[in-house]
């Protein structure tokens, strides 16, 4: 039985990690980089161990290091989180020989659907459909010329080991084959230490949705319904939706019948994620399979009322199911976005810094995942996401209206941010009325670029002038006493001029 996990992640995913264990009556363990010393995902933990320097490849990617603390702290499993060592097989088999539970699939189906060539096979031979592309390693770029002119350009070359957009190159004419391929070898080597490459052919104007699933030790596999992701940049999703106003409803349940299918195909254990484009004539096909927990897994907790940690945990503990296809439904419509301290006006530069006030949005239908506080120094060496902001109702229509408000609450100070940026998402016509596919970034980039304006300068002026306020009153507090019914000037020229009633 699981009574102490080590969670071998940072961050918000660790903390929701933590907080499933905690209800669970779970000890749980964090560990942390130098960089990490004041994160709160440290004092959230139980017990807490420092793995190494600032670079990840001294701490959450160093196996040895997360393995000693393991020991250390008497752990009787490890949980991964997302990204770092989440989908890597060595890892999982690592945990397993020094007699520690892996909470997630095994490594072998974990190598097998990493590898996108075998991961196609695989579909295949299971019936579920794919894009049409290569099945094998392409080893020249003259072989990947002779396959884009037997499918038809466009096309995408794809790292076989890869993710995140790395290692993709897309395509559109026949001078273009050899230095692109060259390109997504070289990439996919340096990110993954892996050059294979393959083809598929570019589908215009997809949406991409993917299916959440759970299958336990006994063969019992289930889906929890779909997620829209279509909002994306260069190929990272930026804001999630379920259900997805795209899919009707036979589409939705063959969709499912579908990934339930390819999971047992590969006796698929734990929470995992079966990805697929749909093309504007509602054609299907695999895209990859995603064996972890994903960052947007909160929408589908809102939507299905399952907690999927939990049942990882569960799951890994060996015990079987208790939920059955049959029971689950969709309620509601969730929406999530993700917060990054990023500069959407400079190309989305990560904008590290230290957050000198932050207020969260809070109320009915309102969830924050996040990591920081006031004071809290994002650093520079990690994902620039800092949160995310998921909101549910019952019609898909109020969840938009709850997001335009919780996205308007959120104020973060000291640090850029992308909150305006998702602001700007929401009120684009063509996600207002979920027309939308992955080409949305591109085609709407005139309304996604700022226009100053009154509303957003008064915003600004209004922060700069409280935080202003504030400084001044902790000088002046310092030697005089103040009454207690004392108000701030900036409160009380608000009253004076009528704009500010309380």
């Amino acid at each position: 039985m699981i009574r102490k996990v080590l969670v071998a992640n940072r961050g918000e995913i660790a903390i929701r990690v933590m907080r499933a264990c905690y209800e669970m009556g779970i000890r749980s363990v964090a560990v942390f980089s130098t960089a990490d010393r004041l994160s709160r995902h440290v004092a959230f933990a139980n017990e807490a161990e420092c793995i190494g320097g600032i670079q990840a490849d001294d701490s959450y990617l160093n196996i040895d290091h997360i393995i000693q603390a393991a020991h250390k702290h008497h752990v009787d499993a490890i949980h991964p989180g997302y990204g770092f060592l989440s989908e890597n097989a060595a890892f999982a088999r690592r945990c397993a020989e020094e007699g520690f539970i892996f909470i997630g699939p095994r490594p072998e189906t974990m190598e097998l659907m990493g590898d996108k060539i075998s991961a196609r096979q695989q579909m295949i031979d299971a019936g579920v459909p794919v894009v049409p592309g290569t099945r094998e390693k392409l080893n020249s770029s003259a072989e990947a010329l002779a396959v884009c002119r037997e499918i038809g350009f466009p096309v995408m070359l794809k790292a076989s080991m890869g993710g995140g957009g790395k290692g993709m190159r897309m395509v559109r004419h026949e001078d273009e084959v050899a230095e692109m391929f060259e390109a997504a070898r070289s990439e996919a080597m340096a990110s993954f230490g892996d050059d294979t490459v393959y083809v598929e052919k570019f589908l215009e104007e997809p949406h991409h949705i993917e299916f959440q699933i759970l299958g336990d030790k006994f063969g019992n596999v289930i889906h929890l319904f779909d997620r829209e992701c279509s909002v994306q940049r260069r190929h990272q999703k930026i804001v999630e939706e379920s259900p997805s106003p795209f899919l009707d409803f036979n589409l939705r349940h063959e969709m499912g019948a579908k990934a339930v299918a390819a999971a047992r195909a590969v006796g698929y254990e734990g929470a995992g994620t079966i990805e697929f484009l749909v093309d504007k004539n509602h054609k299907f096909y695999f895209l990859e399979m995603n064996t972890r927990l994903q960052v947007e897994h909160p929408i589908t907790e809102e939507v299905v009322g399952v907690d999927l940690v939990k049942q990882q945990i569960l799951i890994a503990d060996g015990q079987p199911l208790e939920l059955h296809q049959e029971d689950i439904r969709q309620h509601g419509h969730a929406i999530e976005c993700r917060i990054c301290a990023e500069d959407t006006e400079h190309d989305f530069m990560p904008s590290p810094g230290v957050i000198t006030q932050i207020l969260e949005p809070h109320g009915i239908g309102t969830r924050i995942d996040s990591y920081v506080y006031e004071g809290y120094e994002i650093p520079m060496y990690y994902d620039p996401m800092i949160g995310k902001l998921i909101v549910w109702a019952t019609k898909r229509e109020y969840a938009i209206e709850r997001m335009r408000r919780a996205l308007y609450e959120y104020k973060i100070v000291g640090l850029t941010t992308n909150i305006r940026y998702l602001r700007r998402i929401i009120d684009v016509p063509d996600f207002k009325n979920g027309s939308y596919n992955t080409d949305f970034i591109e085609r709407n980039a005139d309304r996604l670029r700022p226009r100053p304006g009154f509303k957003n300068e008064s915003e600004e002026m209004a922060v700069i002038a409280a935080y202003i306020d504030y400084l001044l009153n902790l000088e002046e507090n310092k030697s005089v006493p103040q009454p207690k019914n004392a108000i701030s000037r900036w409160k009380n020229f608000g009253l004076q001029k009528g704009v500010l009633r309380i």
